[in-house]
Order: structure tokens, then sequence, then C-alpha cells
């Protein structure tokens, strides 16, 4: 699927991006290129530590921003396949410095959208966000406009040969500035602040985002939104998880936080179709066939009432199961005893 094909993962220097990137070069060795489009020269330098030149020589370090439209149209030359995951995604902050996170949320992804129109680039990916369904918060309502843009990029590709979906999934496990990292650093105060023990979220490995990527590549006709079926999880099951002999506080929820969050409504249930592992949020304007899209992956439509909600969810982990995961995915950090950390 990637042999001999140039990628371009924008924000690639993030969790994300180094993640599917790793992947890539280990599974895809005939990749021709690989471009890690970031902003910040430090991550990139360090990044080049772990995939340095020499042993990768496919790999490339562009610094820019989606904001400049130059760099992209620079950095998108020769490219067949663009990822896009660069975002601010930090809902306080985003809060805090509204239009900062339209420039680089909204505009950022229409100066993805254009260049990889003009630079002949054959599928784009975008990451969303379980936040963009029924957004409350400014990163959600940023995030489904990017999702907005990108579906219909679709209608106005002309004869070009491109496609255009989109990855929505939850909390990916261990990212930065995520709730376990921060649990494991608060362990060391005996004290574990809690919004609301009632709240729950979705919750993906990094690796399992990085597979559904590869699969929306690999069967994507244009359009599509990919939800994954995942497990959901209870604010204060990751806390005994964390540590079992602190103490859980509850500290209030925080603006713009949903007690359970969706990826998809029950006004999205009439677009959407169920398959053995992922869901697909049909375009509003059709594109193509569902019918013929339901066949060719053995589809069916999800019922008019159908939301996927974090709450409502029928597949939980339980305290020992994230307790082998944060175990899995965050060893170190994980068995760092409280002692050496304080």
């Amino acid at each position: 699927m990637l042999t001999g094909k140039s990628i371009l993962v924008t924000g690639g220097t993030g969790s994300f991006g180094k993640k599917f990137i790793e992947t890539v070069l280990t599974c895809y060795p005939g990749v021709k290129r690989v471009v890690v489009f970031s902003r910040d020269e430090l991550k990139q330098f360090e990044m080049s530590q772990q995939f340095p030149p020499q042993q990768f020589p496919q790999i490339r370090y562009f610094i820019g921003d989606v904001r400049d439209k130059d760099r992209l149209n620079r950095a998108f030359e020769g490219i067949n396949i663009v990822i896009h995951a660069a975002a601010l995604k930090q809902v306080p902050a985003c809060e805090y410095n509204p239009f900062e996170a339209i420039k680089t949320n909204i505009l950022g992804a229409q100066n993805v959208i254009e260049t990889a129109l003009e630079r002949g680039v054959e599928k784009v990916v975008a990451l969303s966000t379980d936040k963009a369904a029924a957004p409350i918060n400014l990163y959600g309502a940023t995030k489904l406009c990017s999702d907005k843009l990108f579906v219909a990029a679709n209608n106005f590709k002309g004869k070009r040969e491109i496609k255009f979906s989109v990855v929505r999934y939850g909390n990916v496990m261990g990212s930065r500035g995520s709730v376990i990292p921060f649990f494991l650093k608060k362990r060391r105060e005996g004290v574990l602040p809690v919004t609301d023990e009632r709240m729950t979220r979705f919750n993906i490995t990094l690796e399992d985002g990085v597979k559904l990527v590869l699969k929306a590549l690999d069967i994507m006709w244009g359009g599509e939104i990919f939800v994954p079926k995942i497990p959901s999880y209870r604010i204060t099951d990751v806390a005994k998880a964390v540590d079992s002999d602190c103490r859980i506080e509850i500290v209030g929820i925080r603006p713009g936080e949903k007690l359970h969050e969706e990826m998809i409504t029950t006004t999205d249930a009439i677009n959407s179709i169920e398959f053995g592992d992922y869901f697909v949020i049909l375009p509003s304007m059709q594109l193509w066939d569902p019918d013929q899209f339901m066949k060719e992956f053995g589809g069916r439509r999800c019922p008019d009432s159908f939301a996927y909600n974090s709450g409502t969810n029928t597949d939980w982990l339980s305290v020992e199961q994230l307790r082998l995961l944060i175990h899995e995915h965050l060893n170190p950090e994980f068995n760092r005893r409280k002692d050496d950390l304080a």
C-alpha cells in the first residue's frame, strides 16, 4: 500500500506522528520518503536521534507551520499521501487563545486541503477527536469545522485523483497532556485530583490509532469519518489503576468539559454505518453509493436512535485492565516508585 509512496505527516513530532512514522518505517521498508512537518526544531532534533537519517534515509525533517501555505506548498512537492495531525488541542489553551486555535485548526486545515489539491496529492487523512461531536468547547468546535472542511473537499476536487477522509477517535492512552501521565506525576503527592467522579472517556492506544489510520488509507473512498469501536473507562478507575493508595480529591468539572464524550451523535446516526470493528459516518452530500460501500466492506446501517457515547458504551476497561495497559504503554513512569518521584 505504501511501497514507493512519499508520505508527509503534519504535526509529525507529536505522539501520534512519531508512532505513525515508526510504524511506517518498520512495516513498510519500501516507502520512498517520509516527511516530518512540524514547528518545533528541538522535537525534530530529538526525533532525528531516534530515527537517524543514516539508518532511515527515507526520512526528512521540515520546519513549518500549517498556517503558512507557502511552506506547505514547498513541503508537499512530490508527496502522495498526507496525514494531517497538527492541531492546537489543549482545551484550556484554546479557550484562552481562541483565534490562535482557529488559525491552526481551521485555517491550517484549509491550507492543507488547498495545497494537497494544487500539488497532486493522492490521499489525505485528517485526525479528529471525540470532542468534535456535539462540541461544547472551542477545541471541539474547531475540529468539527476541520472535519467538515476535509469531507467537503471531495466536492470540489474536480477531475483530480485525490481523496480526503477523517479518522475520529477518543483519548489516546499516554499522549502528551492526557490524564494518565498527569496522574503518574501527581501520585507523588498522595492525592489525585478528579474533576467529577461520574466522568467517563473513550480510550485508544497509539498503536490502535495508527492501525485505524492505515486502514482508512487502504479502504477510503473519500468523505468518510472513520470511528473505531473502543472501550470506555471511568476516571475514578484510572486513578485507582495508577495508585490505589492515593486519595481521590474531587475538584470540579472544568470549563468546556463534558461528563461523557460522544463520537457519533443521534443526529449522525442516520448517516452512519457499522462494520466489524469500526463505524463510518457518511458524507452528508452523497459522493458515492452507500449501499455499494456497505456491500464492499460488509457493513449495515446504524439504527436512527443510535449514539456512540463513552457513558453508554457496552465495552469497559476494569481497574486491572487499565493497570496492565498503563504498565505496557507507560512502563518507565508506572514502575517508578513514589518515593523516587519525590
